[in-house]
């Protein structure tokens, strides 16, 4: 018997566009075309196929009245306890620090503004990925350099009074900064008077003794010079045929609207900063992915859907809240589910004095109040029809 085309498959598998989500049909007709060219495939065993995948499909659905949360939480909170609590090199980046384990994900669930370890991969343009030069070249452009990584000394002058910095000419070479940049820069931000003599600069302050030559040099040490604010240290890596940049350091809007960077694949672990310049369906993306890339690399597995939950429940307001007193725990409209979470007087005291009152809806306060809870049998209602229960008659359940 011949084979189905891949015409036919294509074709047959869009029929069932009513039946199954697009990511399951694209990944169905791109993995049924390969096996058609691989061998022929009948129409008999297509029929097959199409059946057991709408079967294993609805199989997958979660049944009415799952108590989805409860799961969600066990299901992450049980491989969580078998996490470190260390932060560790970055595997195959020895130079870059990267928060791991249990620190980064209660990072994640907590929406910390700013991360322990911030970092971002930055993909770049085909034409500039290929050659390790050019891509050096761009990470030290990237990189920020203050004042004080091209002084090797600084030196307090009393009797000229006057602030002395002796600048290393090696480091120099190596960022490509002259030092009458530098000298330039101090007049420019600060208004002082700076004088080149060779490989030192000399700053003297408009008025003032000590006191003033240390505020001096505390503000000359932070003074940038090139790079982009917040990146403090770039790492070239070859990954696969490409040239590929890590950065210790975050700031997304200033990487992206360089013209050397691939927009679409550059990433940040900074979910605040990704909500903030790319919006709130982008964080949510964020959340799962950094949750799952950190559950990972403990060797942890946990189903997807369990952090898409979560990740739902953070951005679902259209900002992203903590999962906790602070956020998603001290919002709920029920104030004893509140209380049940952390300040339970403080809570019950609010509630009393705004007069609130509590449908008893949830499943905490249903606990709370003695009430069947609503979960699984006891989210619906059963009424008895008027013959239920009489000699003879037929049940008429409703």
């Amino acid at each position: 018997m011949p084979g189905v085309s891949p015409e036919t498959i294509k074709e047959r598998v869009r029929e069932l566009a009513g039946d199954l989500p697009p990511s399951i049909l694209d990944e169905l007709e791109r993995e049924l075309v390969k096996k058609a060219k691989e061998r022929s495939i009948t129409h008999e065993k297509l029929n097959q196929v199409f059946e057991e995948v709408k079967k294993v499909y609805r199989n997958s659905w979660v049944e009415p009245g799952e108590p989805v949360g409860i799961v969600a939480a066990q299901s992450i909170g049980e491989p969580g306890t078998q996490m470190t609590l260390r932060t560790f090199h970055y595997a195959g980046v020895a130079e870059l620090n990267v928060t791991l384990g249990l620190p980064r994900l209660i990072e994640i669930l907590d929406v910390r503004r700013t991360p322990t370890t911030p970092l971002m991969t930055i993909y770049l343009q085909k034409k500039f990925a290929k050659e390790r030069e050019r891509a050096v070249e761009i990470a030290q452009r990237i990189e920020m350099t203050v004042i004080e990584d091209l002084v090797s000394q600084f030196e307090i002058d009393l009797i000229n009074r006057q602030l002395i910095l002796s600048l290393n000419r090696v480091r120099l070479r190596q960022k490509g900064v002259k030092a009458e940049e530098i000298a330039q820069k101090i007049r420019d931000e600060l208004h002082v008077e700076a004088v080149l003599d060779d490989s030192k600069i000399k700053v003297r302050p408009k008025e003032g003794g000590m006191s003033a030559l240390r505020e001096l040099q505390g503000k000359i040490r932070s003074i940038p010079l090139r790079g982009v604010e917040g990146i403090t240290r770039v790492v070239v890596k070859k990954e696969g045929d490409e040239y590929v940049i890590y950065t210790e350091g975050s700031n997304l809007k200033k990487i992206l609207e360089m013209e050397e960077v691939d927009k679409r694949r550059t990433v940040t672990n900074d979910i605040v900063e990704i909500e903030r310049i790319l919006g709130i369906e982008a964080a949510r993306r964020a959340i799962i992915e950094e949750a799952v890339k950190t559950l990972q690399e403990q060797g942890l597995e946990v189903d997807v859907r369990h952090l898409m939950l979560v990740a739902d429940m953070m951005t679902c307001t259209g900002r992203i809240r903590q999962v906790g007193r602070h956020g998603i725990s001290g919002e709920k409209p029920s104030f004893l589910a509140r209380a049940a979470f952390e300040t339970t007087v403080q809570h019950l005291l609010d509630a009393s004095l705004r007069g609130e009152r509590d449908e008893l809806k949830g499943v905490i306060e249903s606990v709370i109040a003695g009430q069947t809870v609503p979960l699984g049998t006891g989210t619906v209602d059963l009424m008895m029809g008027e013959n239920r229960g009489r000699r003879g008659g037929n049940p008429q359940g409703s």
